[in-house]
């Protein structure tokens, strides 16, 4: 793959456009939408802003986003997300409770709980999807309850199993991509340009499905339609990227493959803040910098994912004896017996299985 995220997820070299203006939007450019004056850019990086993006059938303008925001911001890093006290309640009881947390714009969270923790709760509400019963919610700085969410949306990337439930299996390929344009799901009478098309192809081709556009969805396997809507969600080059369980479902090869090519955007530079929701260690990408651990709806521990991910805190989180460590990246958890068998002078004899934290494994270089 490319190495910059501008060359791997754009045609802009192509079109002679600002590297860090993607065609998705610079297509409907010209129609000159206003940036408030309070977000508005140095002249030097006018040709950065991003112009009307559509959401429910209708264009609405953008404030500088994406790779172009990144540019902007020199010298300091900013926060996507800030969570505050955050809780939401459902039939009367917490689903997430009393939750803090936050992602600055350089970071990539993996959030890792057992069923029911409240992860994808956490992530609907991290996409503007959601609000919460009590707390502060701030996406992109924006506090949910006082941002028109329709305009908040289209700056997050979003692959999700209830999204996906909704691509028509006649839909080809490169439209699946193609309509995240008009955040519809569906080509119907939307009016789309070049550039647009070979922004979708160069998505596709970043995630390893360039040879799928002209496929029909339905047709593909449940790893290419993985990705398929990993780079769906990449189409508008968002500021944010939510993945919720990503490789759900797939086998051990086509997981692999999908997050091998998980890891490389990860750790490019010019990628975008990234969540991704998982319930195994193994699903965790190289490159993915902090994790936070939820149970019944409660953040058990988060920070840095060397320091947190440990076996006394996964057997903490998911409520069994767990030892855990990583190589070159790569994360694993194994359960621990209650004893272990050992063949002394005597015979067979149990002994104790000890203490389950176990230190990570130093990475191992080639």
């Amino acid at each position: 793959m490319p190495t910059g995220w501008a060359e791997r997820t754009s045609a802009s070299t192509l079109a002679g456009l600002d590297p860090g203006t993607s065609p998705a939007r610079a297509s409907s450019a010209s129609s000159g939408a206003a940036v408030p004056r309070s977000q508005a850019p140095s002249q030097s990086a006018q040709s950065s802003i991003a112009g009307p993006v559509v959401t429910g059938g209708e264009r609405r303008p953008r404030r500088c986003t994406g790779t172009a925001l990144r540019h902007l911001r020199v010298g300091r890093v900013a926060e996507v997300l800030a969570f505050e006290s955050v809780t939401v309640v459902r039939g009367g009881r917490p689903i997430v409770d009393r939750v803090d947390w936050r992602v600055a714009e350089d970071e990539r969270w993996v959030v890792l709980g057992p069923n029911g923790a409240g992860k994808t709760t956490l992530l609907q509400m991290a996409g503007a999807l959601l609000h919460p019963t009590s707390g502060r919610v701030e996406v992109l700085g924006e506090a949910l309850g006082s941002v028109d969410v329709f305009d908040l949306r289209p700056r997050i990337g979003l692959a999700s199993a209830a999204l996906a439930e909704r691509i028509p299996a006649q839909e080809l390929v490169l439209d699946v991509v193609l309509t995240a344009a008009w955040a519809v799901t569906g080509r119907g009478h939307e009016q789309y340009e070049a550039l647009d098309s070979e922004r979708a192809g160069a998505v596709l081709e970043a995630v390893g499905a360039g040879g799928l556009a002209d496929r029909v969805y339905g047709t593909l396997s449940e790893g290419e339609r993985k990705r398929v809507q990993i780079a769906r969600a990449m189409m508008t080059d968002p500021e944010l990227l939510l993945l919720d369980e990503p490789a759900a479902g797939l086998d051990l090869g086509a997981r692999e493959e999908l997050v091998t090519r998980l890891a490389s955007i990860a750790t490019d530079r010019w990628a975008p803040a990234q969540v991704l929701v998982t319930h195994h260690v193994e699903e965790i990408p190289a490159g993915f910098t902090h994790v936070l651990l939820m149970r019944d709806g409660r953040a058990v521990r988060q920070g840095p994912i060397q320091e947190v991910l440990t076996g006394r805190a996964l057997s903490e989180t998911f409520g069994t004896r767990l030892r855990a460590g990583h190589i070159r990246g790569r994360y694993w958890a194994r359960a621990v017996p209650e004893a272990v068998v050992s063949r002394g002078r005597r015979g067979l004899v149990s002994v104790p299985a000890g203490d389950s934290t176990v230190p990570a494994e130093p990475d191992i270089t080639d």
